[in-house]
Parts: structure tokens; C-alpha cells; sequence
């Protein structure tokens, strides 16, 4: 698969897909639950104060947020977690990655190693929406959400983007595929590195991982990641929810979703779909003092 050039806008690109692929994804994806019992889950904790959890993306891992847990251990005591089937977390068979099944792993570990202890959760991408769901499940177990460029709030065009890597993913080699479409979502600033890192990674990871985790975001019964399914999901949240994007069309929709008055969606320029590294000190400090006024 050809990766096409990334001065393309993120936009453009991802109405390529025609209406009759995200007809076909919707219809194959039925409203899923937790498949079975939870996944056991690294995770590394440091620091002192409150409680703050990072959760990464799709095909990424805790090491994602190296740039802030120096900062923020200082600060928070910080949980950072791998996602089931990433990085050093268990790796479950086929059927186990709807979103229910990464919310159900990070529900049993903060209610077996930290009860009674709420969390700010900061997430990105595909852990941003996964620390909402757990958000609007068990708002007890979560003090506010922190998304960073999170997988909410995107318009029906750009669906039919996702509606075609969702396909592409089904035929052809999620390691071609999925650094093809990351080339879409990189700032010109991008450090090659961390391309080059992220392509490594998926790489490596088992297949069915990658392909199965990314449709239930955005397709089906349970989607909360497009159009309206996602404003009215937003809605229903009762913690703050701090959300930094990079479309201001995105955040112009956003601001009126969230129903807490500390709630707050920023856009970010100058920076790719990982901000955290592409702007991580800017992204430490205005984080943190969000967090410290709460």
C-alpha cells in the first residue's frame, strides 16, 4: 500500500472512502460486551500525591508518555499502564478487544491494587476514549479525564476514512496499513524518530491486536467515537474532561459536550496526533495546571 504524502490535510484524505465502505463496516459490527475476565496488565507506579493514570493509543504503549512521567512523578504519585495485548501486558486471543474489554482491564486493576482511590486519567487517542467509557461507567473510580487528541468527537467524513483502514486492516498487513495512515497524522515538525518508532512497534505486535481494536471505536451498536453517537455520549459525562485536538472544527463542536463547568477542549497547533511528544513540554505544564485546579 502506497503511503502517500503528509503534506496531504488529515481531512482531505480521509473522505477518500465512499459511503457504501462505512455502510459495510457499520453493518458488520454488532453492540459488543466484556468478552471474559480481565487481562493481567503492566504497570508501573511512582511518585506521590494524586492519583493521575496514563493510557496510551492504539499500537503504542506506556512507553508513549516517557516525556511525562519524569514530570508528573514529581508531581502526582502516576500509574502507567500497557493495554491488554500491547506492549508487556498479556496478549488475549482473537475476540478479546472491544472497548468494553480495555475498559473492564483498567476497572479491575484500579479496583484491586488502588480501592477507594479515584483517578485522573489521561489518555490518548484510542486511551482517551477508553478513559471516558470508564469515565461515564464508573465515574466513582475516575476523578476527571485528560484526552489528548482522544478518539471522540470526529464528523461522519472523517468515518469514512476510518471506514476504510478498517477494511484495509481486514485484507491486508496491519504493518503496512497502519504506518500509511499515521504518515496522514504527522506534523511537518515530526521527529523521523518517532515515525520510525511507531511503525517498529506495530510491526511487532500480533495482528489480530491491531485489526480488532480499531473498528469497535468507531463503528457499530457501541461506537462513541463519530457523529452524533459521540455528542450524546459526551453529554452523559459528569467529571471534567479536559480534551486537546487539532481540528478546530472538532474542538468548535466539542466545547458545548461536556457538562462540567471545569471542562475545557483547546486546539493545539504546530504538532502531530502524538502531542504529547511532539509538544511534550507544553503539553506538561498545561496539563498539570489543569489538573492542580480541579
Amino acid at each position: 500500500m502506497e503511503i502517500m504524502e503528509s503534506e496531504l490535510s488529515r481531512r482531505g484524505v480521509l473522505k477518500v472512502a465512499g459511503a457504501a465502505v462505512v455502510a459495510g463496516v457499520l453493518g458488520e459490527r454488532p453492540a459488543l460486551a466484556a468478552s471474559g475476565s480481565p487481562a493481567m496488565l503492566f504497570a508501573t507506579q511512582r511518585g506521590k500525591g494524586r492519583n493521575v493514570m496514563f493510557l496510551h493509543g492504539w499500537t503504542c504503549d506506556s512507553h508513549d508518555w516517557s516525556w511525562q512521567l519524569p514530570y508528573f512523578e514529581t508531581r502526582y504519585r502516576v500509574v502507567a499502564v500497557d493495554l491488554r495485548g500491547h506492549g508487556r501486558s498479556e496478549v488475549e486471543p482473537q475476540g478479546g478487544y472491544t472497548p468494553a474489554d480495555y475498559v473492564s482491564d483498567v476497572e479491575a486493576l484500579i479496583e484491586s491494587r488502588y480501592p477507594g482511590e479515584p483517578f485522573v486519567i489521561v489518555g490518548h487517542s484510542m486511551g482517551g476514549q477508553i478513559a471516558a467509557r470508564l469515565a461515564a461507567k464508573r465515574p466513582d473510580l475516575v476523578s476527571a479525564v485528560v484526552s489528548v487528541d482522544g478518539a471522540l468527537g470526529f464528523s461522519e467524513a472523517v468515518g469514512e476514512g476510518f471506514a476504510k483502514t478498517s477494511h484495509d486492516l481486514d485484507a491486508g498487513d496491519p504493518g503496512v496499513v497502519v504506518p500509511a495512515l499515521f504518515e496522514l497524522v504527522y506534523d511537518r515538525s515530526t521527529d523521523p524518530a518517532y515515525k520510525r518508532w511507531h511503525t517498529r512497534r506495530v510491526q511487532g505486535m500480533p495482528a489480530h491486536v491491531v485489526r480488532e481494536s480499531f473498528a469497535p471505536l468507531f463503528f457499530g451498536a457501541d461506537q462513541v467515537g463519530i457523529g452524533e453517537a459521540s455528542a450524546t455520549f459526551c453529554k452523559r459525562l459528569t467529571v471534567p474532561v479536559r480534551h486537546l485536538c487539532r481540528d478546530p472544527e472538532q474542538a468548535a463542536r466539542m466545547r458545548t459536550w461536556f457538562a462540567h463547568p471545569k471542562s475545557k477542549v483547546d486546539v493545539w497547533d504546530n504538532t502531530g496526533h502524538w502531542i504529547m511528544q511532539d509538544r511534550s513540554d507544553d503539553v506538561n505544564v498545561a496539563v498539570s495546571a489543569w489538573i492542580d485546579a480541579l
